[in-house]
C-alpha cells in the first residue's frame, strides 16, 4: 500500500447529518464509509452534487477523498459530504475560498426539519375546525 503524502480533513453538516473527510493527494480515493462513494450515492445528480467543489477549483485530477458520513438521508448526507469538501479544499489552498463561497458551496444550510407542535397533528397543520 502507498504512502499518502498530505492530508487535509473537514467536518460538513447539513439537516442531521454528519460527514467528515480527509482529502488525500490521490484521484482514485472516493470512498464513503468504506466503499465506493458511486456506492453509497447511487443517483448521478447526488454524485455531481457532491464533485461541484471539485469541478469548481479543477482540483478532481488531483485529490481524492475518504469519508465517514452518520444521520440524515442521502440528501442531507450528500450536502454534508459538498460541505464537508469545500472546507478541506480551503485549508488545502486558502485560494479557493473565493470560487467556493460564491457558489455556496462554504455556506452550512441552515434549513431543519421543524418539530411537531403539541396540539396540532404536526409542525404547522392544525385539525380540522367545525364552526358548528
Amino acid at each position: 500500500m502507498a504512502e499518502e503524502t498530505i492530508t487535509y480533513a473537514a467536518t460538513g453538516r447539513r439537516k442531521t447529518a454528519v460527514a467528515r473527510v480527509r482529502l488525500v493527494e490521490d484521484p482514485a480515493v472516493r470512498e464513503v464509509n468504506g466503499r465506493a462513494m458511486d456506492g453509497h450515492f447511487p443517483t448521478v445528480a447526488l454524485q455531481r452534487f457532491i464533485g461541484q467543489p471539485l469541478a469548481l477549483t479543477q482540483t478532481g485530477e488531483r485529490f481524492g477523498f475518504r469519508a465517514w458520513i452518520k444521520g440524515g438521508g442521502t440528501s442531507g448526507q450528500a450536502g454534508a459530504l459538498r460541505h464537508a469538501l469545500s472546507r478541506a479544499l480551503v485549508a488545502a489552498d486558502p485560494a479557493f475560498k473565493d470560487p467556493l463561497k460564491s457558489s455556496g458551496c462554504l455556506t452550512r444550510d441552515p434549513r431543519m426539519k421543524e418539530r411537531k407542535k403539541p396540539g396540532r397533528p404536526g409542525a404547522r397543520k392544525r385539525f380540522q375546525f367545525s364552526k358548528r
